[in-house]
């Protein structure tokens, strides 16, 4: 497989008319589990810790992970310091107009954690009555707070996401609500907690890469096309997130043509999404 990989890769590159590189230098965030997190020996581990060197193995390319704070990586990727950018970034118009994107990986919804014995819930309204725990000032907050009227839940901010997570845990609140996938590695490292309702957003994540790097995007984009059909994203996704993406979700689901449908930045062409 990654020989059928490295042989696609490379009729990009000479389609195109340019040398491969011998190293990527990327970019992301190392404090955001399970995505990126530190080691005890100083290194960093997590899913697109993984993912990015999966990259790198596919094309045959060094990959040098550098770990750093959010706020500085999309400038470091448009002043040349990165190659592309590894961290989890939502795609947006706003960006989109901005940088070039990969097509999604993974979907960035919503999830409510609860108490393990607590009763099932479907929907939003499933949560009248009841106590919200949220991460002071995160995108939770704000979101679950324009709801109060609406919904008729009550909101309370903690500190941290764990925090959060503590109160559902002790009582103090009935949920928890933050990014799906680091509510998934919570239910899956704190016993006596399960994930609950998860609310769509309908955005995904995807790679930046600097505009007029169509070429670079191609074959990252080709690889993660691949990944999502010969089951290594699902085997990423089950390791770090304790469970299985969802059927049509971005994680199993290659797009058509170059970058995210619907966003700046994308090319519809007649290419086939595959690993050959």
């Amino acid at each position: 497989m990654k020989i059928m990989i490295r042989s696609l890769a490379l009729s990009l590159v000479l389609s195109g008319g340019a040398m491969a590189q011998d190293k990527y230098v990327v970019a992301l965030d190392g404090t955001f589990a399970p995505h990126a997190m530190p080691t005890m020996d100083g290194g960093v581990e997590g899913f697109n810790v993984d993912l990015a060197n999966t990259i790198g193995e596919r094309l045959g390319t060094e990959m040098e992970i550098v770990a750093t704070q959010f706020s500085g990586i999309l400038p470091g990727l448009q002043a040349g310091t990165y190659d592309f950018v590894v961290a989890p970034t939502t795609i947006t118009e706003e960006r989109a107009a901005n940088y070039l994107f990969s097509e999604g990986y993974l979907n960035t919804d919503f999830q409510f954690v609860v108490k393990a014995d607590a009763d099932d819930i479907s929907d939003l309204e499933g949560f009248k009555g009841k106590v919200i725990a949220v991460n002071k000032g995160s995108v939770y907050d704000s979101w679950a707070r324009g709801l109060t009227d609406e919904i008729g839940w009550t909101v309370e901010s903690y500190g941290t996401a764990t925090d959060a997570v503590q109160a559902v845990l002790s009582g103090r609140a009935d949920a928890t609500v933050a990014g799906n996938t680091v509510m998934a590695w919570a239910a899956k490292q704190t016993p006596g907690v399960k994930l609950s309702y998860l609310y769509s957003t309908g955005l995904v994540w995807g790679m930046p890469f600097r505009k007029g790097d169509e070429e670079l995007r191609a074959k990252v984009e080709a690889v993660i096309e691949c990944m999502k059909l010969d089951g290594t994203m699902a085997e990423l996704h089950k390791k770090w997130f304790g469970i299985d993406p969802a059927e049509g979700s971005a994680a199993v689901t290659p797009r058509a043509g170059w970058g995210e449908p619907g966003f700046d930045g994308y090319v519809e062409d007649d290419h086939t999404p595959g690993c050959e």
